[in-house]
């Protein structure tokens, strides 16, 4: 599909009158047509400044000769939509991304695409629709929020939510949690720390569909708006020599992003977002992978939650290619891929130093030999659940205690509040799974609340929902089968013993098999009344083992 569908011969007379419409002369008609995909909006923080990447990316278009035409696409803050029904519908569009991406593109006959995404769901949606489309596409992000400051510390959004954990016991006052409410999103762009829509950001550049700095490059930082025109010219390129997205994105290049991941310490929602992508690829990229790639991977960065440091921090050491240029040191890459650059990942990283040791550990010096995701399988978890381990306490990766059982998040968090979650436990919730939820909730606010209140270093929490990128501690999520499909976690109790061991990757419900055959032959999980939009997806999404896609 082409411009040549819509406005070459006499037949496509009709289509260059409705271009004249648009006020786009015989010149323009001529050149690529290049559809710019802007997730613009006034209400994602990340997204606000996207009208001014978005004229960048015009701009560039038009300089290298095409013609540049937007088209929307849709975004979800999570932050916005933490806690409460509205995160039902976070992940749900990623799919409706993908989908509207797909026919706009394919319905107007573009030549090239730029995807200007920057939050959680739609970076991986416009990546799921580039490999469906496959033409030429090149990706620019709005770019990362700087780092707040409370008390010459600086800090992020998971400081905000804790801040309310400690509120609630007692540890600051309200004119210290106003300062943090105040203070901790100083800017606009994507949360500060190594969060979801950052990770996606950075792995889109591992992956190599963004250009050097997609993922680092702060918001507010004119050299974003420099790289945005760079996108413009860059796709161009790409048109003229038909380099397409499924050209890039081989099983070679997720294998690269994977790697990256593990190195950088990224959001456990990559674990559902790369399969995802992978899958509308041809490609299968399963959880037992992630280990085998963890296995080998060190890992060389603690950026928020998981230590002190944060993007800007990342960016001025070096960004992704030199988080990148370490790993080659040992061959932990495929360095033949090529990339939007219309160079292979080896000529891109090549002189891209480490410059600050203390936020890239040198490949010598990791923070642990291990990459910073692993997945666990178990009796509570047959095809996998998914545990930020680099965010893990040391005297959390191997845990084993008592169950606190919840059908929800709400009542979890009002047990916690409520102080009925002691040290020991282990906190269980249940049908938030992508079917149970439906929508899979990220579990913020109870994850949150736990660190606030003292309990990171003695409470577990597992769940077949997800995490947001700014959870730290011992959380377990993606849980599969989930308790809606029948899985072990729906017939857990209170009290029963859960043993955590995060170093041998094994998650289990310690409790005697022929009590475990009674309590699953009796059991019928719970049904929820659903309409609409999440009654469609509940019918078709698959695990979260498999990346929740749509079957």
């Amino acid at each position: 599909m082409s411009k040549e569908n819509v406005v070459k011969g006499v037949k496509n007379a009709p289509h260059r009158s409705l271009f004249h419409a648009l006020g786009l002369t015989e010149e323009e008609q001529s050149r690529p047509l290049i559809g710019i995909v802007s997730s613009y909006n006034e209400i994602v923080p990340g997204h606000m400044n996207l009208d001014k990447i978005v004229d960048a990316v015009k701009l560039g278009v038009a300089m290298a000769g095409g013609t540049p035409i937007v088209f929307p696409a849709i975004a979800v803050c999570d932050g916005i939509a933490m806690g409460h029904k509205g995160m039902k519908y976070s992940l749900v569009t990623r799919d409706l991304i993908a989908d509207s991406t797909e026919a706009m593109a394919l319905a107007h006959g573009f030549d090239g695409l730029v995807m200007v995404p920057n939050c959680d769901k739609n970076v991986p949606g416009l990546l799921m629709a580039a490999a469906r489309v496959n033409i030429p596409t090149v990706f620019v992000s709005g770019g990362p929020m700087l780092a707040g400051r409370v008390e010459g510390k600086k800090t992020s959004l998971s400081s905000m939510f804790e801040a309310v954990g400690a509120y609630n016991a007692g540890k600051i006052d309200d004119e210290k949690l106003k300062e943090f409410e105040c203070k901790t999103c100083p800017t606009c762009g994507s949360c500060s720390g190594m969060y979801t829509a950052n990770s996606m950001n950075c792995l889109t550049e591992a992956l190599g569909m963004g250009l050097k700095g997609n993922g680092t490059i702060p918001a507010v930082y004119s050299a974003r708006i420099e790289l945005a025109k760079r996108a413009g010219m860059a796709v161009m390129e790409l048109v003229k020599n038909n380099i397409c997205p499924r050209d890039i994105m081989t099983k070679e290049a997720l294998l690269n992003a994977l790697t990256v991941d593990m190195a950088l310490g990224c959001s456990t929602n990559s674990m559902l977002h790369l399969p995802a992508i992978a899958h509308e690829c041809g490609v299968e990229l399963n959880l037992d992978i992630a280990n085998e790639i963890s296995a080998k991977t060190p890992n060389l960065c603690h950026l928020a939650p998981a230590g002190r440091t944060y993007m800007e921090d990342l960016n001025e050491a070096g960004g992704v290619y030199a988080v990148m240029n370490e790993l080659n040191k040992k061959g932990l890459l495929n360095t033949e891929c090529i990339t939007v650059t219309g160079k292979t990942v080896a000529e891109n990283i090549e002189g891209c130093v480490n410059l600050n040791p203390e936020v890239i550990r040198p490949i010598d010096n990791p923070y642990s030999e291990t990459g910073g995701i692993a997945v666990l399988k178990g009796n509570l978890a047959k095809d996998g659940s998914v545990v930020k381990r680099s965010a893990v306490l040391p005297e959390m990766l191997v845990h084993e205690g008592p169950a606190k059982v919840f059908d929800c998040e709400e009542d979890a968090q009002s047990a916690i509040n409520a102080g009925k979650i002691v040290a020991g436990d282990v906190v269980v919730i249940r049908y938030e799974g992508p079917k149970g939820g439906p929508g899979m909730r990220e579990m913020l606010n109870p994850t949150s609340a736990i660190m606030g209140m003292g309990l990171g270093n003695s409470v577990a929490l597992i769940t077949d929902g997800r995490f947001s990128g700014a959870t730290r501690g011992a959380c377990i999520g993606h849980v599969t089968p989930e308790a809606a499909s029948g899985g072990l976690i729906g017939v857990v109790e209170d009290g029963d013993i859960i043993s955590i061991n995060i170093p041998d990757n094994t998650i289990e419900l310690k409790v005697d098999e022929d009590v475990l055959k009674e309590r699953m032959k009796n059991f019928v999980p719970k049904t929820k009344e659903l309409s609409g939009y999440l009654k469609r997806y509940a019918s078709l999404v698959s695990g979260g083992a498999s990346g929740a896609i749509l079957n």
